[in-house]
């Protein structure tokens, strides 16, 4: 079992980044019950991010409810929930209450704003929160408008991945100190952190603030995407002299204009002539020419063919659980290997509580009271 098994982690169910969350620390081996809300909804089997962790469905109205969570609370490592500030809390079930039925446990919180400043009660989603840090701003073609990328760098890469880290971090500490605390992770925050190399290039005058002129964000012609002659596209990243220098003898490219490859008001002109060059192939001849050079080549894949690529393939980056063909934990780890502890559930109060320590009395009290 992974490197978490051991640990237990109670999780109030949300949507989007909070679940991914606790399926990265459910994938790493801790034992992880998710709590529905009262007509909260009930994941599919393709809901990938809900998989890994029995449910119990509870009526947070009901203070047996509240007592079940409580109890559940003060068996955890840790609890994780991502609701607007003040919610918890007026659940009976913010940090003062929870820290002193368990003085170890170490509380995750999740916003998009945090729970201080001006816009902490404000409604928002991915797009807005890496608006407010920059990260929006610096994503997109030149000339064109600002590009969302997917959800990833808001909810999962400064939210979900921050909470999750932030509560391993919590955890270690109260091993030593005996103590729990509150982890408070905005998605700004955490997009914000994402950004730190490209704030440390503008101030070393590295990096412009205007969009597609640099390096990274398709302003070079030897970072980015080219269409090929078959509608598909390939993604160049030869950034280093000799990586570039290969470029140029893969592509049979000799014109001396590409010498200058660092030279900014050279490389739209460049861009152009390689992009004209590209599209003389298709992308599975340029991947017979290119892939597994040190050019930095890959094919850009949709959703539907990259599981089925050999390089994928061979590490088993995706696997199928239930019928659903989904990406497999990560990291990889040498000894304490984490696995998939299953499907997504349903709410089943006596299947999730029993297996934290309720009798089957209990748990038929709590179901005439109508808390579970």
């Amino acid at each position: 079992m992974g490197p978490l098994k051991g640990i237990k982690i109670v999780e109030f169910a949300g949507i989007g980044p909070g679940p991914f969350a606790a399926m990265l620390l459910s994938d790493m081996g801790a034992e992880v019950i998710r709590i529905d809300r009262k007509g909260g909804r009930i994941p599919g089997k393709t809901e990938i991010t809900y998989r890994g962790r029995p449910a119990v469905m509870l009526d947070l109205k009901k203070p047996e409810a509240v007592e079940t969570a409580l109890k559940l609370i003060g068996q955890a490592d840790a609890v994780i929930e991502g609701f607007r500030p003040g919610v918890m809390e007026r659940l009976g079930l913010g940090p003062d209450v929870c820290l002193k039925r368990n003085p170890k446990i170490v509380y995750g919180r999740m916003t998009g704003w945090g729970q201080t400043g001006p816009l902490a009660l404000a409604a928002g989603h991915d797009i807005n929160y890496i608006a407010l840090t920059g990260a929006l701003h610096a994503i997109g073609n030149a000339g064109g408008k600002p590009v969302p990328p997917l959800n990833l760098v808001g909810d999962f890469g400064g939210g979900a991945l921050y909470l999750a880290f932030g509560v391993v971090c919590g955890i270690l500490e109260a091993q030593k100190s005996g103590k729990g605390q509150v982890v408070d992770t905005a998605m700004t925050d955490g997009a914000a952190s994402l950004m730190s190399m490209f704030y440390g290039m503008i101030a070393g005058g590295n990096w412009s603030d205007e969009r597609g002129q640099n390096l990274l964000d398709s302003g070079a012609h030897f970072y980015d995407t080219y269409e090929t002659r078959d509608g598909k596209h390939i993604a160049l990243g030869s950034i280093e002299p000799q990586f570039y220098r290969e470029l140029l003898e893969k592509t049979g490219i000799d014109d001396p204009a590409f010498e200058e490859q660092l030279k900014h008001g050279g490389w739209p002109s460049l861009k152009t002539k390689l992009a004209a060059t590209i599209k003389t192939k298709t992308r599975d001849e340029w991947d017979a020419i290119m892939l597994g050079s040190d050019v930095c080549y890959a094919p850009v894949l949709s959703l539907a063919e990259a599981p089925k690529h050999p390089h994928n393939v061979a590490r088993k980056t995706f696997v199928e659980v239930a019928g659903v063909v989904q990406p497999a934990p990560a990291p990889r780890f040498s000894r304490t290997e984490p696995e998939i502890q299953g499907p997504p559930e349903e709410a089943n109060a006596e299947r999730a509580l029993s297996r934290w320590g309720f009798s089957r009395d209990e748990i038929k009290k709590l179901e005439a009271a109508g808390a579970v």
